[in-house]
């Protein structure tokens, strides 16, 4: 079964124009996030999906640069984005990514598709509820569900979060959440300000700018380092899991 980690990226934010494209360490924001899915072992294939706004061409250079495939959909309907990216690729299993989080953790990833493989799952994640902190939340889903709920999903917050049709429906869909034995839901690394880019640039220096380290390690990090957890604290998150 082909696996494919379909990562949702535009230039276009309210709160932080261009954030993708932002340099951490070295890297562009889109990069992280792509340097590290592909150190997933149950991952074939990774995609970038991005709108057909002319504001968003720029990330075809930086998709070749990278070496991966940019696909080109809906910019309010990311549903539909994903549908036809996953049929573009011919998935069998795909991995939501979002390219705000840096920090995606390839474990969590391989977790989260054992999970659903394992449980013979429609749908698994890591945030429905939330125990893993905000920025390294995935989710898998198969096909078959995307093409139901891409057919079925009516509501304009369903086409615009893509899964929320999925586990908003556990009488229709096998759904799995993946546990941390530790709750570190208090936890922010999401890039959405200023003040949450502030803060990943001071976690990236921390590592030296390297890209292997664990969702754990960072844990650690801000147990040693108290004060990181103010530097974005008063950011409200948009909620889309209600």
């Amino acid at each position: 079964m082909k696996t494919v980690a379909i990562i949702q990226a535009r230039m276009g934010s309210t709160r932080l124009p261009g954030k993708v494209l932002l340099d951490l360490a070295g890297e562009t924001v889109l990069q992280r996030v792509v340097q590290r899915s592909r150190r997933s072992k149950l991952v074939h294939d990774i995609i970038i999906a991005t709108t057909t706004q002319v504001e968003d061409d720029v990330l075809e250079n930086e998709c070749k640069r990278l070496g991966v495939q940019c696909f080109h959909g809906s910019k309010d309907d990311v549903l539909d984005r994903y549908y036809h990216a996953a049929r573009s690729s011919a998935a069998d299993i795909i991995v939501r990514i979002t390219a705000d989080c840096p920090f995606v953790d390839p474990e969590l990833i391989d977790e989260t598709i054992a999970l659903l493989r394992r449980e013979e799952a429609d749908y698994s994640a890591t945030d429905v509820p939330a125990t893993i902190p905000r920025g390294t939340d995935v989710e898998a889903f198969t096909f078959p569900v995307l093409e139901r709920g891409w057919l079925e999903s009516s509501q304009p917050h369903e086409r615009e979060h893509v899964t929320p049709y999925f586990y908003q429906h556990p009488e229709l869909f096998r759904l799995a959440t993946l546990k941390s034995e530790l709750d570190c839901q208090k936890y922010r690394w999401t890039l959405d300000t200023p003040d949450d880019l502030t803060l990943l640039r001071e976690i990236a220096r921390e590592f030296k700018g390297n890209c292997t380290f664990t969702w754990r390690e960072i844990v650690a990090l801000m147990k040693h380092r108290p004060d990181l957890m103010t530097w974005n604290a008063q950011v409200v998150q948009k909620s889309v899991k209600s």
